[in-house]
C-alpha cells in the first residue's frame, strides 16, 4: 500500500520492517536484535533500510564498532514501538473473543506472595484452563503497577488497596499477620498478643519498595510505635533497648532472609499467615505468637486494566482462584467484598 505525500508517495512500511527497526533500537546490536526476534542478521538489515526508504529518512547512525540512533530514529523508534504494542494488544483482543482461556496471560506478582500462592495458582491453570499460557513476572509494587499501565502485563497478584486509576481490584482474600520471635523470645507462642506490644520490640523489616514493609509500617502506627523504633539491629540499639534517631541498619531483600535474622536473634518480625509454614520450617530456632483480634491483615486481590478486553475471563479466575484457595489459612472474600 502506498500513501501520498504533497504529490510524492510512499509505500507504508510493513510490521516487519517496524519490528527490526524497535530491535535495533532497543539492542544497538544487529545481531543481537536479530536473535532477538528471530530473524537473520542480513534480512533484518534490509528491513531497516526499506523502512528508511519508506520514511525518507536515516534512522540508524552505523560505524563499525556500534550503532546509534539519528535524532529521527530516537523519536520514530518511541512511535514504532506503540504502533506494534497496539498491533499486540488487537491480536490479544481477537484471540480472546475467539477463544477464552488461551493464549498468553502475562501475571505479575509481588514477592511476598510469589512463592506461598503460586503452587496453588499454577495447579488450578494447569487442570482448570489447560489452554492458557501462563506467564509468571515477579516484581515490586511499583513496577508491576507500570506494567498492567503500559500493557506488558495483563493482570496482577499482590496486596491492595492500590488506590490507582484505572485499575481495578478483585479481591481474593484477608489473611492476619503473625509475629515471628526467636525460640527464646517472651511472645513466642502467646496468643492474644496485643498490638502495643510491638512498641517494646525490635522489628526487622523487609527493603524499601516492598508493600510489606509499608504495611508493617501501618501496624506499627497504630500500636503507636515511632518510627524510628524500627528495623534497627540489637547492636545499634545497645543490647535491645531502644535509642530514638539510631539509623536503620538491618533489612532485608526477602522473606528468607529476614526469617533467617530473627532465628539469629537480631529481632523480631511480622509475617503474612501464608508464609508462615514455608518460612518458620527452615530453623529450629524459630517460634510464632499470634495477635489479639482484630489482628493486623492485609488484603490480597487480582487486578486489572480497567476496560480490559479480557476483563470477563478475569473477573471467572478469581472466582475459581478463590474456592482453590479455601485451604489455606486465610479469610476468603466474596464477591461484592
Amino acid at each position: 500500500m502506498t500513501v501520498g505525500n504533497g504529490g510524492a508517495k510512499r509505500r507504508l512500511p510493513s510490521l516487519s520492517q517496524l519490528r527490526a527497526f524497535a530491535a535495533v533500537a532497543e539492542h544497538l546490536h544487529f545481531r543481537d536484535a536479530a536473535a532477538a526476534i528471530g530473524m537473520s542478521q542480513p534480512a533484518l538489515s534490509g528491513a531497516v533500510a526499506a523502512l528508511e526508504e519508506s520514511l525518507g529518512v536515516t534512522l540508524l547512525e552505523r560505524t563499525t564498532r556500534k550503532v546509534l540512533l539519528s535524532p529521527a530514529g530516537e523519536r520514530l523508534a518511541v512511535r514504532a514501538k506503540a504502533v506494534l504494542d497496539e498491533v499486540g494488544a488487537l491480536m490479544e483482543e481477537a484471540e480472546a473473543v475467539r477463544a477464552p482461556f488461551t493464549g498468553v496471560l502475562r501475571l505479575g506478582v509481588i514477592p511476598t506472595v510469589a512463592p506461598y500462592l503460586l503452587p496453588t495458582v499454577l495447579r488450578l491453570v494447569h487442570e482448570r484452563y489447560p489452554d492458557l499460557d501462563l506467564q509468571v513476572h515477579e516484581e515490586q509494587t511499583a513496577s508491576l503497577v507500570d506494567g498492567l499501565h503500559t500493557g506488558r502485563l495483563d493482570l496482577l497478584l499482590l496486596a491492595v488497596p492500590l488506590g490507582v486509576p484505572g485499575v481495578v481490584e478483585l479481591p481474593l482474600f484477608d489473611e492476619d499477620f503473625v509475629l515471628v520471635t526467636p525460640l527464646d523470645h517472651w511472645l513466642g507462642g502467646r496468643e492474644g498478643i496485643p498490638r502495643e506490644a510491638l512498641r517494646e520490640l525490635n522489628l526487622l523489616l523487609l527493603d524499601e519498595g516492598h508493600c510489606l514493609r509499608d504495611q508493617a509500617l501501618d501496624i506499627c502506627r497504630e500500636a503507636g510505635l515511632g518510627l524510628k523504633g524500627v528495623g534497627r539491629s540489637p547492636s545499634v540499639e545497645g543490647g535491645g533497648g531502644r535509642r530514638e534517631g539510631a539509623p536503620v541498619t538491618t533489612t532485608a531483600a526477602g522473606l528468607s532472609t529476614l526469617v533467617q535474622l530473627v532465628a539469629g536473634g537480631l529481632g523480631v518480625t511480622l509475617l503474612p499467615r501464608t508464609a508462615v509454614k514455608v518460612e518458620t520450617t527452615r530453623s529450629n530456632q524459630l517460634t510464632t505468637g499470634y495477635f489479639s483480634d482484630p489482628a493486623p491483615t492485609r488484603r490480597i486481590a487480582l487486578a486489572m486494566r480497567t476496560g480490559a478486553a479480557r476483563g470477563a475471563e478475569y473477573k471467572e479466575l478469581s472466582g475459581a482462584l478463590r474456592e482453590a484457595l479455601r485451604p489455606l489459612p486465610v479469610r476468603v472474600l466474596g464477591v461484592d467484598d
